[in-house]
């Protein structure tokens, strides 16, 4: 099994950023009929989302959300050993986007920066390899940053996606210090690789077509856009989330926290959760009502949602679950300082140097 603990290594800031543009799902009844949008609220929750305009990329929202975080807690950009962008929506095929995102921030030379490529499980998996990177390099700061624009990823006449996904930015501030601990559990299940997939676009199939048609489950796509077998997902996140979390909550002696932060894929999968680990819904937040399906980011926005406006003093126990997307999923359990989680920034900021000359 892959459990780790992180020694001594705290999450010190919490920034998140979305769009600007909100669009409510009920706007699509002219597109999709009012039946088929009230039914798909009711069963996912999304009542609305944020959407990037066309040249605003997750890496913009990151860079946003670690510019506020950096501000906020008073950081010197020198102390920063360490940048990881964890997102499935880059702002190129190459070089990797962390590249960008050091020079956007001015970090120094020193400062190690690489992208990884995860959604849905990307904040769990992204504390643990940030965190153990600290520790074998004695790097004493580093940013996480988890986005991702998924409303550019599926098709417009998709039913089953369009009115899903809403875009968000976050950063993560993690700090050595003494005492505090990380703890959680890693899990992946690459027989569902095919379950949440965009099948052209890299360069496996690079010969795709751009043609919309209509697919075998009545959605018009093309190989460009993103595909989601809702059946298989649904099944897994109702049978291997809840089993893990169990589990964890067991071995490791959780006896209270405060909230259970799911990855914000669907309400429907978080009441199956609740049933099935026995966590009260109330304990369980949700942001899938007013910000859609925000990938990875999904978790760091919750968390700003709950404690960004709040001026309380004192420590939130969060037990936080990301899964979806390769099949991977995970969980980790930490203690976080209220006043350390900020409010949710709007923007529609962009990088307008992002182009290269071609003179």
């Amino acid at each position: 099994m892959a459990e780790f603990r992180l020694e001594n290594i705290a999450i010190n800031g919490i920034s998140c950023a979305v769009p600007d543009n909100k669009v409510l799902t009920k706007d699509f009844y002219d597109k999709f009929g009012q039946e088929y949008v009230d039914s798909f609220i009711e069963t996912t929750g999304v009542e609305s989302s944020y959407r990037t305009p066309e040249e605003q990329t997750a890496s913009d929202l990151c860079y946003v959300a670690a510019e506020d975080v950096i501000q906020k807690k008073g950081i010197d950009k020198s102390s920063i050993g360490l940048l990881v962008f964890v997102s499935q929506t880059p702002d190129y095929r190459l070089p990797a986007t962390a590249c960008v995102l050091h020079k956007r921030l001015g970090l120094e030379k020193n400062c190690l920066a690489f992208d990884v490529n995860l959604g849905c499980s990307a904040f769990v998996y992204g504390i643990n390899i940030a965190g153990a990177m600290m520790n074998s390099l004695n790097i004493e700061k580093a940013l996480l940053l988890n986005g991702d624009t998924c409303t550019k990823t599926n098709s417009p006449e998709d039913k089953s996606e369009h009115m899903l996904f809403g875009d968000a930015g976050s950063a993560t501030l993690l700090v050595k210090s003494e005492g505090a601990s990380i703890i959680g559990e890693l899990m992946t299940d690459g027989e569902g690789f095919k379950s949440i997939i965009m099948p052209s676009g890299g360069y496996r199939n690079r010969n795709g077509s751009h043609e919309r048609t209509v697919w075998g489950d009545g959605n018009i796509r093309s190989d460009y856009d993103g595909y989601i077998n809702g059946t298989d997902v649904f099944v897994f996140s109702i049978s291997q989330v809840p089993k893990l979390i169990k589990k964890f909550v067991a071995d490791n002696g959780i006896e209270e926290f405060d909230h259970l932060v799911l990855h914000q894929a669907n309400r429907m999968m978080f009441k199956q959760i609740s049933k099935k680990t026995k966590i009260p819904m109330d304990k369980i937040p949700e942001t899938i009502d007013r910000f859609g399906n925000t990938s990875g980011a999904s978790i760091p926005l919750t968390l700003c949602d709950i404690y960004g406006n709040d001026e309380t003093e004192g420590t939130s126990r969060e037990l936080m679950c990301g899964f979806g997307i390769g099949l991977s999923w995970g969980v980790v359990y930490t203690e976080i300082q209220k006043k350390d989680i900020f409010p949710i920034i709007y923007t529609d900021d962009y990088f307008k140097d992002g182009g290269v000359s071609h003179d």
